[in-house]
């Protein structure tokens, strides 16, 4: 007979919509803009959520998706598989596999409208308050 109490620790494990919660969070906490996370997982078969938000320069860019890398990595999460567009600063995509972050520029973000293209996507409910990243 198994004990059926040794799924209870993985029942508890961050899940992925609890890393973008905290990437959002961490975002806002940077002072990146009008952040949303888009639950893309029935329209894409690469990845289940996006993370977006925008800045208005470059060295906010930069520094938003150093510091979502960062506290993700403190609170136990994943590394990105791969991080693009740290050199241009226009548009970088932290991509996490199943989590996508995006951090653009501001006109990049109006340039390429990202939000228009998931528009049927449902949005995830989020607060800088309501993410904890220590239990993350």
């Amino acid at each position: 007979m198994s004990d059926q109490n040794s799924d209870r620790p993985a029942a508890d494990a961050p899940t992925t919509e609890d890393w973008a919660r905290l990437a959002a969070a961490v975002a806002d906490e940077k002072n990146g803009a009008d952040t949303i996370i888009l639950d893309v997982g029935d329209v894409l078969a690469i990845c289940d959520l996006f993370v977006v938000t925008s800045a208005s320069n470059t060295r906010l860019v930069r520094t938003i998706a150093e510091e979502v890398e960062e506290r993700i990595r403190q609170a136990g999460g994943p590394s990105p598989k791969q991080v693009e567009g740290i050199r241009e600063l226009q548009w970088v995509l932290v991509d996490y596999g199943d989590l996508v972050v995006h951090v653009f520029h501001e006109e990049a973000r109006r340039f390429y409208d990202i939000e228009r293209l998931y528009r049927d996507v449902p949005r995830v409910s989020w607060h800088p308050l309501a993410v904890d990243d220590r239990r993350v």
